[in-house]
C-alpha cells in the first residue's frame, strides 16, 4: 500500500502562484508514475499533469501548459506541482495519484492509477 498527501493548496488571487506537494509513504520501495488531478464542484474529476518514474517525460492538459509544471525528488518521495499564473477557473480540489508498480509510462485517465491522495482545496478569486 502506498498513502498519498498533498499540502500546499489555499486562496490566492488571480495571477498568483502555488506550489503543491504531494508526499508519499508505505510501500515507496518502487518508484511510481505520479499524476495530478483536479475536480469542481460539480464537475468530473480531470487530469492536470502526470511525470514518469524518473521525471522525464511529463505531461499537461492544455489549459495548464505554460502555466503548470510538475517535478519530482525521487529521494523524498515527493512530487510537486507548480502553479503560476492563477485562474478563477482553476479553482478546485487537486489529487495527487500514484499508478501501480508494475504500470508503464503515464496516463492521463483516473482509472489508470492505484492510490488517491485525499486532496487538497485551491480557490483562485478574480
Amino acid at each position: 500500500q502506498v498513502q498519498l498527501v498533498e499540502s500546499g493548496g489555499g486562496l490566492v488571487q488571480a495571477g498568483g502562484s502555488l506550489r503543491l506537494s504531494c508526499a508519499a509513504s508505505g510501500r515507496t520501495s518502487s518508484t511510481y508514475a505520479m499524476g495530478w488531478f483536479r475536480q469542481a464542484p460539480g464537475k468530473e474529476r480531470d487530469f492536470v499533469a502526470a511525470i514518469s518514474r524518473s521525471g522525464g517525460i511529463t505531461d499537461y492538459t492544455d489549459s495548464v501548459k505554460g502555466r503548470y509544471t510538475v517535478s519530482r525528488d525521487n529521494a523524498k518521495n515527493t512530487v510537486y506541482l507548480q502553479m503560476n499564473s492563477l485562474k478563477p477557473e482553476d479553482t478546485a480540489v487537486y489529487y495527487c495519484a500514484a499508478r501501480g508498480p508494475y504500470a508503464r509510462g503515464t496516463s492521463t485517465y483516473s482509472g489508470g492509477y492505484a492510490y488517491w491522495g485525499q486532496g487538497t482545496q485551491v480557490t483562485v478569486s478574480a
